[in-house]
């Protein structure tokens, strides 16, 4: 309950209430006169009794956060997602809005957050501005961060709802063709490099889930080449993750940890964790790959005879010549190497073969949008319909030109098509449209 309560010429509004951090207060309102704190009183024993009662002292937004990180982010993130929300926290949110209440931030505030970020410096590349897609990352984060802040009531609605975001137009991703692809694999002389290029092309993995794959999720039996049910499970993949993350979420989503080799002060580790969309996906192969990837588990087992206990078996399907976890910038090393002797453009890295991966799988499959979805991996479908939809280009123009042979040149011919044209240009209505065009 509320009171009124007078010192000297001023009129409070007195009650009581429990701040963001549970503890107990008391405040002080001061109003105009005595009808505004009727009034005033009145507003707040009816929000406090409704529940929406907003507590006057507020949270700075750099205290809100860490609040969320403790009570939702703990529970809901994996580690990589855990590191990437911090760094977003600490490089562009905390600068510019630590300081302001969250009860003080509008959508008006927000957009002029957005703006203020597209002319500052990127911290991962101080020749560039913010990107767009950072902006996204941070109004993604916010966006969630304000939903929680409205339902433990320490806000009435969420600024971030109706934010205007910068407008983000997907590029056309620069990708290899069958031809070239086959070019680089003829030309590869890092046998754990090519497995990787062959499972990223005709399985569009990532290459977490190509580092992650073990031969126990690799099903090539004679009898499965023949029935073409040679696959793949992808439930896993290797990830350098923080260990300072991994263990404020407990190791949430990690199956394995990697010991390191040379024991010191490491700050991160290599892991087996759960897929991004933490299920398990099938993936079928080519007969040539299955082959291929026989003759490769073939190569694997000799080289296990040949170190004996130097090597150690992770049943990795992608590893070290000793068995042990080959990281992706091992594999991106490699592979920069191979394109610098092909020429091809920087733009195009190993996570391109995915994109030509489903570049291919579209064209093959008549922009089959689910089919491809499934081999990708990709929560979202029209992840798969905004960056690659302008692949099917090519089908639609060949849409038009079946329209054309299929429908006027059988229904329309050559007589009735000059008859309909005279019709038209003799019509008075077409005759003024065609001077006022030759007017203009």
């Amino acid at each position: 309950m509320a009171s009124i309560q007078t010192k000297g010429k001023q009129v409070y509004v007195v009650y009581r209430y429990t701040d963001a951090f549970g503890k107990e207060k008391q405040k002080w309102e001061p109003v105009k006169n005595k009808t505004a704190a009727n009034k005033r009183k009145a507003e707040i024993e009816n929000e406090q009794y409704q529940g929406t009662f907003i507590t006057p002292d507020g949270i700075r937004m750099e205290e809100f956060l860490e609040k969320y990180i403790a009570l939702y982010g703990r529970k809901k993130w994996n580690a990589t997602t855990m590191g990437k929300n911090k760094q977003l926290i600490k490089n562009y949110i905390n600068p510019i809005l630590g300081n302001v209440r969250i009860q003080d931030i509008t959508t008006f505030v927000v957009d002029d957050y957005y703006s203020t970020l597209e002319k500052k410096r990127s911290v991962k590349d101080s020749d560039n501005m913010v990107s767009v897609y950072t902006i996204q990352s941070i109004n993604k984060l916010l966006r969630c961060a304000f939903n929680m802040a409205r339902k433990w009531e320490l806000i009435k609605r969420n600024p971030f709802e109706d934010a205007t975001l910068p407008y983000h137009k997907y590029k056309e991703r620069e990708v290899l063709t069958p031809d070239q692809i086959m070019t680089v694999l003829n030309d590869c002389k890092d046998p754990k490099l090519s497995i990787a290029i062959n499972l990223s092309f005709a399985c569009t993995l990532r290459i977490g889930e190509i580092l992650g794959l073990q031969w126990s999720n690799v099903f090539i039996s004679d009898e499965d080449i023949l029935k073409d049910d040679a696959h793949v499970i992808i439930d896993k993949q290797l990830q350098r993750e923080s260990i300072e993350d991994l263990e404020e979420l407990n190791y949430k989503d990690i199956i394995f940890v990697f010991p390191h080799v040379v024991p010191r002060n490491h700050t991160t580790v290599l892991t087996l964790k759960s897929t991004k969309s933490n299920s398990d996906r099938k993936v079928w192969i080519p007969r040539t790959l299955a082959q291929l990837l026989r003759e490769w588990k073939e190569n694997q087992e000799e080289m296990k005879q040949l170190l004996g206990k130097e090597y150690t078996d992770y049943d990795l399907v992608v590893c070290l010549e000793n068995g042990r976890p080959c990281s992706t910038e091992t594999i991106g090393a490699a592979w920069r190497k191979l394109r610098e002797k092909h020429g091809i453009s920087k733009n195009v890295v190993f996570h391109s073969f995915r994109h030509s991966s489903i570049t291919q799988k579209l064209k093959l499959n008549h922009g089959d949008i689910k089919a491809t979805q499934g081999d990708s991996g990709h929560r979202q479908a029209d992840m798969i319909t905004k960056v690659y939809a302008h692949i099917q280009d090519d089908d639609r123009k060949l849409t038009a030109k079946k329209f054309d042979s299929d429908f006027y040149n059988q229904n329309v011919d050559d007589d009735n098509m000059k008859d309909v044209l005279a019709k038209l240009i003799s019509s008075p209505d077409v005759k003024d449209l065609v001077t006022k065009l030759l007017e203009d």
